[in-house]
């Protein structure tokens, strides 16, 4: 199983409620019926578990794919590459981080 880390702020212009309001209508409910996904979830840090101060990063997104091939075949959809447009709006810089189970 492969899963997908994106690590990221907003754009200092955009908005915290457009953007989660973004992905609880759009984002997630998109990406969750693509058929190589197991699972997606979009998630807003709350601090730091160990140490002071705040998260690096404003937003986690953890996506869940058995099949990476398939998954970068659903990606090429006009619904898929529309949401990628948008979340680039939203999104300052984000770190994509492909993993792997061990």
């Amino acid at each position: 199983m492969n899963t997908v880390i994106v690590l990221f702020n907003l754009k200092p212009e955009a908005s915290p409620e457009d953007y989660e309001r973004w992905a609880r209508e759009q984002d997630l409910p998109v990406v969750n019926g693509l058929a190589s996904v197991d699972r997606f979830e979009v998630l807003r840090s709350a601090g730091l578990l160990i140490g002071e101060g705040k998260s690096p990063y404003q937003y986690v997104e953890v996506i869940r794919v058995p099949d990476m091939a398939a998954f970068g075949a659903d990606l090429s959809s006009p619904e898929a590459r529309s949401g990628a447009a948008r979340f680039q709006q939203f999104a300052d810089n984000p770190v994509f981080i492909l993993t792997e189970s061990i």
